[in-house]
């Protein structure tokens, strides 16, 4: 396997209008390879003015888009879900260089990607079967509902999947028929570029899908929002900033979709399958080294197999290998950046200067590259601010209950309500607990929720509307009634 990525020089500029074109001021941002600290390519820089010059070529293109059929958008999906197949391995040296997942997960997203887009290529092609025709019950006319596109539509993506959280956003949108303007994150904006490479080749035409990179977010995304041709914001991302940006798309009334913060519980009864349970709670805690939306931020262990549990679970991450993600046998890879690495160690060492008990890891890795031990806390106080807070990183606090009661009660004491996950082979309480569980998504002895074909999206503060499933295609549709006098 090659560990080097070969870049086309236009991959590096911004895609507006179909088109590669350099920033309008020429400036170029790092992107820094979080294995060893060091920047290993350079994109262009948006500025405000070519933010909107993105909306402008989507806004222009608008009601073609709308317009063509739905089959042939279809297709244009269907073509560029086999592209993403056929590049795999382009993507997935990418995803690892450029944000340091190690190489199998790296392939894992590019499938999840691509999944995306054969989901929303089935979706689109059964656009002309939707709606409702009948006759009002009271009178003698006719009512017919049916579904148009937003509109253009701006998309903002986080770091930590960059393939598949611009696929979840693009791919419905462009099914529904909303052009795009597409702003990945700046730590990982080469596999969005990527991506727009094989939208293009698959036939999207110019203008439908634009993306610009830049280091100055809150310049160029206020801009965009602040002009009332763009019908829709999508973010993926903080609570905070998704607070922000609804009060700005309060201004225009703009359609908002929100995936925010996650503080994940995940509850082992003492009837689990050991062993699923723990296979489980390693995928929810350490995909992505952590670094996710979704993770296990706090596992519950019922007081009967706690001890167990709790051992098995600490050699299993005392054992794994830390290393760059393209090398052979890597388990976990670094994490993003220094800044990520410093917050998740201050939570570890406020838990146990606080009184925590820290089973394995809890130490910086000297670089180069920013790596974290993977840690198992136990015994952590009321007071410690990992209790509250999302993690974001290889950290597993671990907490004991004894009641089926107090295990709901401390899953549901967060103001977030993304993922959650219960393991028991008792269906009924597995059923029950779920069900009593505040979050919009909920795990049964599985680790893994994700699926282009469900739902995804959460309650409280974790976000507004879904992502995924059909879910995912109406957020990027406004309902029409049509009232027919015969």
């Amino acid at each position: 396997m090659s560990t080097g990525t070969t870049l086309d020089f236009n991959e590096t500029q911004l895609f507006i209008g179909g088109e590669w074109i350099p920033a309008q001021n020429g400036a170029t941002l790092p992107v820094i390879n979080p294995a060893t600290g060091e920047a290993f390519a350079h994109v262009s820089d948006a500025t405000v003015e070519d933010g909107l010059a993105a909306l402008d070529a989507a806004c222009a293109v608008q009601d073609a888009w709308a317009a063509t059929p739905a089959r042939e958008r279809a297709d244009i999906l269907g073509r560029t879900y086999q592209g993403i197949i056929d590049r795999r391995d382009e993507f997935a040296r990418l995803i690892v260089d450029e944000m340091g997942k190690p190489w199998a997960e790296a392939q894992t997203e590019v499938d999840y990607g691509a999944g995306f887009f054969r989901w929303f290529a089935e979706s689109a092609g059964r656009l002309h079967t939707e709606g409702q025709f009948g006759i009002e019950p009271g009178s003698n006319y006719h009512i017919a509902v049916s579904k148009r596109p937003v509109g253009p539509s701006l998309l903002i993506t986080p770091w930590n999947f960059p393939l598949a959280m611009g696929a979840r956003k693009v791919a419905p949108a462009l099914a529904a028929g909303c052009t795009t303007v597409l702003k990945p994150a700046g730590q990982t904006p080469l596999t969005s570029l990527l991506l727009a490479q094989v939208l293009q080749e698959a036939g999207v035409p110019a203008g439908v899908v634009n993306v610009v990179v830049t280091g100055k977010s809150r310049d160029l995304i206020g801009a965009i929002m602040n002009d009332e041709r763009v019908r829709k914001i999508s973010f993926t991302g903080s609570t905070p900033v998704g607070r922000v940006l609804l009060a700005q798309a309060a201004q225009n009334v703009m359609n908002t979709s929100m995936e925010l913060g996650g503080n994940a519980p995940l509850i082992v009864f003492n009837d689990a399958d050991l062993d699923t349970a723990l296979e489980g709670a390693y995928l929810a805690k350490l995909r992505n080294g952590g670094q996710s939306c979704v993770a296990a931020n706090r596992i519950y262990v019922q007081s009967g197999i706690a001890a167990e549990f709790t051992k098995r679970f600490t050699e299993r991450l005392a054992a794994i290998t830390v290393g760059p993600g393209h090398e052979p046998g890597t388990d976990l890879g670094p994490m993003i950046d220094d800044k990520q690495r410093a917050t998740v160690h201050d939570l570890v060492t406020d838990a146990v200067a606080k009184g925590a008990t820290c089973l394995t890891g809890g130490q910086i890795i000297d670089g180069p590259g920013y790596y974290y031990q993977p840690t198992v806390l136990t015994n952590i106080p009321a007071d410690a601010t990992i209790r509250e807070e999302e993690i974001f990183g290889p950290v597993a606090p671990i907490y004991t209950f004894d009641t089926e009661e107090e295990a709901i009660r401390e899953a549901n004491g967060t103001p977030y309500g993304l993922a959650s996950y219960v393991f028991t082979q008792d269906l009924a309480r597995a059923l029950r607990v779920a069900n009593a569980i505040d979050a919009g998504m909920t795990g049964i002895n599985r680790g893994l929720v994700s699926n282009p074909a469900a739902p995804f999206g959460g309650t409280k503060q974790s976000g507004l509307g879904r992502e995924g499933g059909t879910e995912g295609l109406e957020a990027y549709q406004e309902t029409k009634y049509t009232g027919i006098q015969l």
